[in-house]
């Protein structure tokens, strides 16, 4: 992006009204894996960043005010008033990484996050990448471990499925059954779903809320961002200090067009 249309974002973010970003949807942002590798082949969907690039990548929101919570804890500081200078963390699937790297991490700077974890594939592997890695996912000891270190668990459905285009009694499964599950893994049902592939359609947005989910995150869903379609932005290895700034303003202006167009 050039350095114009970098300011562009700046000028657009700092002159719109007060009361309009303060309406405009929260900063989400969206992890997967946390460990150790050295050869981008090894990560062939750029789903994984090293724990020096999440340290780094949580310092840079300390250094300019912010801090990583979890999209719960999110929403009800913003609901009481109390949202400036807070940025949602989220950690899609629910691999075992996330206990041995990204917790002590997490603690380390005061944070917490959004899990999405999978209660129909517990303690097995990420199947639905063909190109690999095989990652490890949570088993529920795992996702209780977590849920007792203060981190929120959300449902990311049963198997990783596409939603759209699903029966019925298949989406149910989903939406329902995997919240159930969590329900008996936990002990609570769990407020927040993630969209696998950050796929979905009025449908099942619509049968997401009815399911009775508070919140749902998606990754750019258009038309449809809000309360259970809400936007996110990917972070990635390659995200250091320039290309983070670039990716606040632009969900900056982002949220600002959708909350113009409501």
């Amino acid at each position: 992006m050039s350095a114009d249309t970098d300011m562009a974002y700046a000028t657009a973010a700092s002159q719109a009204p007060s009361a309009r970003r303060r309406a405009a949807a929260p900063w989400v942002l969206m992890y997967h894996s946390v460990a150790e590798f050295t050869d981008p082949s090894e990560d062939p969907y750029g789903i994984t960043v090293t724990p020096a690039a999440l340290e780094a990548q949580l310092l840079w929101l300390r250094a300019r005010g912010l801090r990583g919570v979890s999209v719960g804890e999110l929403r009800a500081a913003r609901a009481a008033g109390r949202g400036a200078g807070l940025v949602g963390l989220t950690f899609d699937d629910g691999y075992t990484d996330f206990l041995a790297e990204a917790l002590p991490l997490l603690r380390r700077h005061g944070c917490t996050a959004t899990l999405f974890v999978l209660p129909g594939r517990l303690g097995v592997d990420n199947v639905w990448d063909p190109l690999g890695p095989r990652k490890a996912l949570l088993t529920a000891e795992g996702i209780r471990a977590v849920a007792a270190a203060g981190q929120e668990i959300g449902s990311h459905g049963l198997l990783h499925q596409h939603l759209s285009g699903l029966p019925d009694d298949v989406l149910q499964q989903e939406l329902r059954g995997s919240r159930e599950l969590l329900r008996e893994i936990t002990g609570r049902l769990p407020e927040g779903f993630c969209y696998p592939y950050g796929t979905l359609d009025a449908r099942v947005v619509e049968a997401t809320r009815a399911a009775g989910y508070g919140y749902a995150c998606a990754i750019d869903p258009g038309r449809l961002a809000g309360p259970h379609a809400m936007p996110r932005t990917h972070i990635s290895q390659a995200d250091g200090p320039g290309r983070l700034r670039i990716k606040r303003l632009r969900h900056q202006v982002h949220a600002l067009r959708r909350a113009v167009r409501r």
